[in-house]
């Protein structure tokens, strides 16, 4: 059962408490007026009635040829039992109609009361790590929810430093790391151009090239975490059909099952997830394997590769994890294919999760809205 959100129980309070007030003063009321009300045998004993010690009244006078001390006494008891019932037949009928206005004005007043907290909800929904410019500004006395909005401004304020601070270091790193990188693999190459070069120097150049190169992709792979994890700077429609198919052109056992599919996001990171995904289920495969892409609602690339522990597929998507190596493993690989794809896919509102196939291989499901 869904729970009642918080305007409803407001209301419900409001409404509640109202209800509770009416009925305690209905019953004030009625006791009240009937203790007002003269009782029937009271009455008649005031008029000299037998047993009374006044001095009894000719009937004559009153009501002649007719018992009317029974006539009054039967009277006045329906007059007042009369009176009774209207009194709380009508006050019962205002206030049900009162709680029914009282509950409608609680919505109302529920409404304008919580109005902050949406507010403070709605600003927190729409922001983003490319959007932290956003900001509550309740205006109104300085109240606990002022003071709520205020902090949540603050907190704003030290995340929007804390990630400019952080795209100047990616940056900085960028150039500070790749320079070097770059340096040191023209170094490398002139060595190497020399025909008086050992073969074991040779070797160990050959080595020193590819420890450069898998370096530069660690690097480029961390820049490009680092890049999807802040955020979409913007957004515009990618054919991701066409994406898929054009990326599948570089790999002939790929085969691709598509139909249309848009979908609003950057070019260029959803690129680099579509590649890591195809070179993931490439590189991850058995001799004379398939990979499959198919392209519907959501984007699956399966393949026929080695079994897979269920219980370690999603730490796959961890950083520098590679199946059962940890760490390690190729030198071609840096790790963070997957790690790159579920960063992707979260950036754009979706989701990435795979599974194990039954004969070995895995399922990786890519959810974009």
């Amino acid at each position: 059962m869904k729970p009642l959100s918080v305007r409803a129980r407001l209301t419900a309070l409001y409404g509640g408490l109202f209800l509770l007030s009416g009925i305690v003063l209905l019953v004030i009321v009625y006791l009240l007026v009937r203790d007002a009300l003269p009782a029937p045998r009271e009455f008649t004993q005031r008029l000299g009635m037998p047993g009374s010690g006044q001095p009894r009244v000719d009937p004559a006078t009153i009501l002649p040829a007719r018992p009317w001390d029974t006539i009054v006494v039967d009277s006045l008891a329906a007059y007042r039992s009369s009176t009774l019932t209207t009194l709380l037949f009508q006050s019962g009928a205002a206030l049900l109609i009162m709680a029914v206005v009282a509950v409608a004005l609680g919505w109302l007043v529920a409404r304008r009361v919580l109005r902050p907290l949406h507010d403070i909800t709605a600003t927190a929904r729409r922001l983003g790590a490319e959007d932290l410019g956003r900001r509550i500004e309740l205006a109104g006395p300085d109240d606990e929810l002022k003071e709520l909005a205020d902090t949540f401004d603050g907190m704003l304020d030290r995340l929007s430093r804390s990630f400019d601070s952080q795209r100047r270091f990616v940056a900085n790193a960028s150039h500070e790391l790749r320079t070097p990188l770059a340096l040191q693999r023209t170094l490398i190459d002139v060595a190497m151009l020399s025909d008086d070069v050992p073969a074991d120097m040779r070797l160990l150049g050959s080595r020193l090239i590819e420890a450069n190169d898998r370096t530069e992709r660690i690097l480029d792979g961390l820049l490009l975490l680092a890049r999807s994890d802040r955020g979409l700077s913007g957004r515009v429609p990618v054919r991701l059909d066409h994406l898929v198919e054009t990326v599948a052109e570089g790999f002939e056992e790929v085969e691709v099952r598509s139909r249309p599919l848009t979908v609003a996001g950057d070019p260029v990171l959803l690129e680099r997830l579509v590649v890591n995904l195809i070179d993931n289920a490439v590189r991850y495969n058995r001799p004379d394997g398939w990979v499959r892409v198919e392209i519907g609602d959501v984007l699956i690339v399966r393949n026929s590769g080695p079994p897979v522990d269920p219980d370690t597929v999603e730490s796959l998507f961890e950083p520098f994890r590679r199946g059962s190596h940890d760490r390690t493993g190729d030198a071609r690989h840096s790790g963070l294919g997957l790690s790159i794809v579920r960063s992707v896919a979260v950036a754009h509102g979706g989701s990435a999760s795979a599974h194990a196939r039954a004969n070995g291989g895995l399922d990786v499901t890519i959810r974009l809205p």
